[in-house]
């Protein structure tokens, strides 16, 4: 795979992890691919960020997962990129597209708990941001 990681962003880090939750299952959904693009196009964390980059995000999201420690080196480029002060965000965003679809898969959930490790966040933080999207996206 030919990436120079020095010129992944944090907001690159950002939409690849995004996007390995939303592919964590082999199924992309159409729904987590609008909750992609609209986090994108509305947070100010994407403030600036050229959305044609998210292709790219997503191709190298899937040849990483092709390969038997993608995953690991998909973290390290994530933790390269991603200054420490928004490894919350980085999370809340993993959240609410692994909630998008209205139902939470194990592999997605395992990504999760995983996300949570490799960015440090806090147990009882991470609950809290759970329970955040879990009242996202209720359903009537």
């Amino acid at each position: 795979m030919s990436f120079d990681t020095a010129s992944m962003t944090p907001q690159d880090s950002l939409v690849a992890l995004m996007i390995a939750v939303s592919a964590s299952d082999e199924n992309i959904r159409t729904s987590e691919l609008v909750m992609i693009q609209g986090l994108v196009n509305h947070l100010p964390v994407f403030s600036g960020y050229d959305g044609d980059r998210l292709k790219r995000m997503g191709e190298i999201v899937f040849d990483l997962f092709e390969e038997e420690d993608g995953l690991d080196a998909l973290f390290g480029l994530i933790r390269d990129a991603l200054p420490e002060r928004l490894n919350e965000t980085a999370y809340a965003l993993a959240c609410d597209v692994a909630a998008a679809d209205g139902r939470l898969r194990e592999t997605e959930l395992r990504l999760l708990e995983e996300i949570r490790h490799e960015l440090n966040i806090d147990r009882l933080h991470a609950a809290a941001i759970e329970r955040g999207a879990r009242a996202r996206f209720m359903k009537l």
